[in-house]
């Protein structure tokens, strides 16, 4: 794209696009020559202008005489003018310090969202890691009132989960802890759903004649080894920090946008169709394919965990973001998040 236009008009876009990212206003080419320094005069910098406006990279906002980017422009300037800034260490080092391995995935989750809004002062979304399979390693039970029992599992690696399922009678401590030796020793190393689904049709044969034992750990098991369906979903973070950077004329845009956040569909969808992309991925305006991201800028990046892409994370801001430092910022978290996950 850059080939349609002189190394001196890119110059031109690159410092209009910084000018109007950092101030808001729409740029003029008296303003352009002050403080992009250019060795040109203002004569030549509105001759300039009127051809990056006929290009479609710039444009006039009502009867302004400034010119601001066009999403045709932010892509230019994203693809091939941008200077992205590197991350200062005390940046890097929050990174480490807030994304620490000893959180479980949810909690990693969470805290990456907040992460990413609080840096970048924008919308910051993880999507939950999608696990293919989540891998018994123990199992125990601990009796609670009302027929209530406490399942401690322990999965995959190191990951501990609690949960309380509730059973058709009270079972002993002595009856519980048989029933955990027996899942221990069958299905120690498989997955919970190919567990459960081999425990359900084998005892589904006999039901009748099953021992205590057996019928016990039917009971615990058929509820303790679900396997959680929330994995296509995603957590966001500062929502309202859009409203600081909408006009009063988009707040309808704006409440567009928070209802797309609640319904999660068109979101998940995009993020979805990120999942399976190397590196960093940029939605300006219309690219993203939803109308109500039309003023709106996504940026994200895959994460790991065991050298597999497991989900997805971003920012969700105005066109007119600060591109070079949330760039790298999307991208250093993407690496951290993986880091973590794979330390568990």
């Amino acid at each position: 794209m850059t080939e349609i236009i002189s190394d001196r008009a890119q110059q031109i876009l690159k410092s209009l696009i910084e000018i109007y990212i950092r101030d808001g206003q729409p740029v003029g080419s008296k303003a352009l020559v002050e403080e992009a320094r250019l060795p040109v005069s203002a004569a030549t910098v509105r001759n300039v202008m009127a051809d990056l406006e006929q290009h479609g990279f710039i444009t006039s906002p009502h009867t302004s005489a400034g010119r601001i980017p066009t999403a045709s422009g932010y892509r230019l300037f994203v693809d091939s003018l941008i200077s992205v800034q590197p991350l200062a260490e005390t940046t890097l080092s929050r990174m480490q310090i807030e994304l620490t391995p000893s959180y479980g995935a949810q909690d990693l989750v969470t805290a990456t969202s907040k992460l990413l809004s609080e840096i970048t002062s924008q919308a910051g979304l993880v999507t939950l890691p999608r696990r293919e399979r989540v891998v018994l390693r123990q199992v125990e039970f601990l009796p609670l009132a009302d027929n209530r029992v406490l399942v401690v599992l322990v999965a995959n690696k190191q990951e501990v989960q609690n949960r309380v399922i509730h059973t058709h009678r009270p079972y002993s401590k002595e009856e519980l802890r048989a029933a955990a030796r027996f899942l221990n020793e069958t299905y120690a190393g498989k997955s919970l759903e190919t567990s459960r689904n081999e425990l359900l049709k084998s005892m589904e044969k006999d039901r009748l004649q099953m021992d205590n034992l057996m019928r016990t750990v039917l009971d615990v098991a058929e509820q303790a080894f679900q396997t959680d369906n929330n994995e296509s979903d995603y957590v966001v973070t500062g929502q309202t920090r859009l409203l600081n950077t909408a006009e009063p004329a988009n707040m309808d845009k704006v409440r567009g946008l928070f209802e797309a956040f609640n319904e999660k569909r068109e979101i998940l969808h995009l993020l979805d169709s990120c999942v399976n992309a190397r590196g960093i991925q940029i939605f300006i305006g219309q690219e993203s394919g939803y109308e109500v991201l039309d003023d709106y800028s996504v940026i994200t990046a895959p994460y790991e965990e065991g050298g597999r892409i497991v989900g997805v994370l971003g920012v969700i801001g105005p066109t007119r973001m600060a591109y070079d430092r949330v760039i790298p910022i999307v991208d250093a978290t993407a690496k951290m998040l993986s880091a973590a996950l794979n330390n568990k």
